[in-house]
């Protein structure tokens, strides 16, 4: 009987959407690749289209999508494009998304409402991705709506590490701005040695999204250097008002550090008045140059998404990358 065996070699291609394409090249510098070009335009009404310039079948293919601002149209971009990869016969699509879109509808607060973090991750699926990869989900759980390998990467040891070498030596206490993120926090006090743990007690009108009522700090945050840790920074109404009551309590600075600067008005006014020394974010949404206050420090989040598409092109581990030090991922 007569055969015909080939040996295959696996390519791996980068694909940037449109939303945020300077953190796209960021990540294939680190790669050592470039990205696929590609068209992408829309049509007088709206329609997206999209055409990869390349050959893309049997690719390892990775598509980078930091859905901000006018997300509706970054997250239908991100499905086209998924699209076109499976029709072109891509072998495996991977979306990476650096801030993923609808985070915060994981679950429903009353009756007759949607949970919009579920329906994105079946939108993808549907549209031919295989794998998922994000950075710091509003919730855990949401890791469970992907019907597929989802790595979840935490930015926590970039903004954690930076804040220890530059506050060294100092009283620090790191504080939750409300009980979901304490559990954060605690990773957050075990990666600065055992710092003390704090957070704000607030109540949250469900009925009126973006507006929050801090009521008062527990624990112990006078004349200590306080670390306000988050997800994301979107009006900024949770994380300044946390400031504000931190310095009532007598505390002696506020450093806040989240992952996704979002940014949306009144922020940037709102974090100008807060009175915080310092406040660290991380690079996987967009910040224009004109939204940047002096004291704003930006990490880079290339280097660790790099880094997680490198070991998924290779089939290596990935675990390391979305497991703290003090906690093994299973």
């Amino acid at each position: 009987m007569n055969t015909v065996s080939i040996q295959s070699r696996k390519t791996l291609q980068v694909f940037s959407g449109r939303a945020y394409p300077e953190l796209a090249e960021e990540i294939v510098k680190y790669l050592d690749v470039s990205l696929t070009p590609q068209s992408a335009y829309e049509f007088a009404n709206g329609e997206i289209f999209v055409r990869f310039e390349e050959s893309v079948r049997g690719a390892d293919a990775f598509v980078v999508q930091s859905c901000g601002a006018g997300i509706n149209t970054w997250v239908m971009e991100t499905l086209i494009m998924v699209d076109a990869l499976k029709r072109a016969s891509a072998d495996r699509i991977t979306v990476v998304l650096p801030f993923y879109p609808y985070a915060r509808q994981d679950k429903k607060h009353k009756g007759r409402e949607p949970i919009s973090a579920r329906l994105i991750a079946d939108l993808l699926h549907t549209a031919g991705a295989d794998r998922l990869m994000t950075v710091d989900l509003h919730t855990d759980q949401t890791q469970g709506f992907f019907d597929g390998p989802v790595d979840h990467l935490f930015a926590m040891r970039l903004l954690a590490d930076h804040v220890a070498e530059k506050y060294k030596g100092e009283q620090i206490t790191v504080v939750a701005p409300d009980s979901g993120r304490v559990r954060v926090a605690e990773r957050w006090a075990d990666r600065l040695g055992g710092a003390p743990l704090a957070f704000i007690h607030k109540t949250r009108d469900p009925r009126m999204p973006n507006q929050v009522v801090t009521n008062r700090v527990v624990g112990d945050v006078e004349g200590r250097t306080c670390v306000l840790v988050d997800d994301m920074i979107d009006t900024g109404g949770t994380i300044t008002k946390a400031a504000t009551k931190l310095f009532e309590a007598g505390a002696k600075d506020v450093i806040i550090a989240a992952t996704h600067g979002i940014l949306s008005d009144p922020a940037i006014d709102r974090l100008r008045e807060c009175g915080a020394t310092e406040i660290v974010l991380t690079n996987t949404l967009p910040i224009p140059a004109d939204r940047l206050l002096p004291n704003f420090t930006v990490l880079s989040i290339a280097p660790l998404i790099a880094q997680a598409i490198h070991e998924v092109f290779e089939d290596g581990s990935v675990t390391s990358l979305f497991s703290t030090d003090e906690e093994p991922a299973d």
